[in-house]
């Protein structure tokens, strides 16, 4: 029998120490609590730690991609390719747009869209005039996708690239931060408590896209503009602004920012804690766990630690066992057309194997920087236990 632990052990968790607050403190002393100088100092701190050339932190990580597709022209009756596994609010966002949702199946060791499923799937929808607009890899629990690899499926048809990389700030693709968006048009980051750095809510726009980013801008903020140069009618004195197009208030508080900007300066600590204790499960897992490792090419943020159990029924049992005894595992994610809104909309049960397979046996186990070493063995050693029961 596993050691008892004195309180419950979560998949993940915020890491939260006193700078944080004490930045949080001197930004409620401050003359601006939304729309001051906080925002624009954490955006830079985002494109220096993604090499992006502009970053736009908003409300949250849906915002960002709602904002994205937006940007990026998505409306109407468009299309938009994600994941099947994901949550939800991928697909969410294009539907807010009124597009189309269709989704690509995975690798199933990775979790993450499959390349050569990709172009098999654009090759034959090219042939009936019906190729999606924006294809939205997912970087699950921290990998990175192969984003050279989906690029160059996309660009034969000259279709827009959005990384969902809310797991993965922090993480690394061939050599370049996660965000660079080498082989994309834009890279989204979530800020949520349990993410790699949070603001408590929050997400984020990396993109090297002029056009793009001054979009988001507008977008998050009304779709007003300010800037003297862009009226299209005199001004009538200072207060003057114009609204160009409907738009949206996602805008961040200079509240959250300023513990977003506490927090990025140990992005790094974070993300190599995570590391160490993804390394520390993979020395003491049962080998009916199987790890899904990032690919050869990426170092993944280690967001989520994830493995597979050999079959849906002992993920079941497992599941149960660990929540009995205190360990809340999670199992990231039902897949999107598993959900009754997506049923409505056509999107059928059997259309996508793998990542169904995938997601009838994956658990997530708990990883955030606090784990210590002897609690990720009473983990281990619990899932030896149900693996037994």
């Amino acid at each position: 029998m596993s050691k008892l632990i004195d309180k419950p052990i979560p998949y993940g968790r915020q890491t939260i120490d006193d700078s944080d607050i004490e930045a949080v403190r001197l930004a409620l002393s401050q003359d601006f609590l939304t729309q001051g100088p906080a925002v624009g100092a954490f955006e830079s701190e985002i494109e220096n730690a993604t090499n992006a050339k502009h970053a736009a932190a908003v409300s949250s990580a849906t915002a960002a991609l709602h904002l994205t597709y937006k940007g990026l022209g998505l409306d109407e009756g468009d299309i938009l390719w994600t994941s099947p596994i994901t949550f939800v609010s991928t697909a969410n966002a294009a539907r807010l747009c009124g597009a189309n949702v269709d989704l690509v199946d995975v690798d199933i060791s990775t979790g993450n869209m499959c390349p050569q499923k990709l172009e098999d799937k654009l090759n034959r929808s090219a042939k009936n005039n019906s190729l999606p607009n924006v294809v939205v890899p997912v970087h699950l629990g921290g990998a990175s996708c192969d984003m050279q690899a989906i690029r160059h499926a996309c660009s034969r048809y000259e279709v827009d690239v959005v990384e969902d990389a809310s797991h993965a700030l922090g993480a690394v693709y061939q050599g370049k931060p996660v965000g660079y968006c080498e082989f994309s048009d834009a890279a989204v980051f979530s800020f949520h408590p349990v993410k790699m750095i949070t603001t408590g809510e929050g997400g984020c726009v990396a993109t090297n896209g002029d056009e793009l980013a001054e979009a988001i801008y507008k977008l998050r903020s009304h779709g007003i503009t300010k800037t003297d140069t862009e009226f299209l009618s005199e001004a009538d004195g200072g207060w003057y602004y114009e609204q160009h197009q409907l738009g949206f208030n996602y805008r961040i508080t200079d509240i959250q920012a300023s513990l977003g900007l506490s927090q990025i300066k140990r992005l790094s600590n974070f993300v190599e804690a995570r590391n160490q204790i993804a390394n520390w499960y993979h020395q003491f897992l049962p080998s009916e766990a199987i790890p899904i490792r990032p690919s050869t090419e990426a170092r993944s943020s280690y967001h989520l630690f994830m493995v597979q159990l050999p079959t849906a029924d002992i993920r079941r049992r497992v599941y149960d066992y660990l929540h009995d005894h205190g360990i809340k595992v999670q199992v990231h994610y039902i897949p999107v057309h598993y959900h009754p809104y997506y049923e409505s909309l056509g999107l059928t049960r059997g259309d996508f194997p793998d990542a169904e397979e995938f997601y009838s046996r994956v658990l997530s186990l708990p990883i955030f920087p606090e784990l210590e070493e002897f609690e990720v063995k009473l983990v281990c050693d619990t899932v030896a236990e149900a693996l037994k029961s």
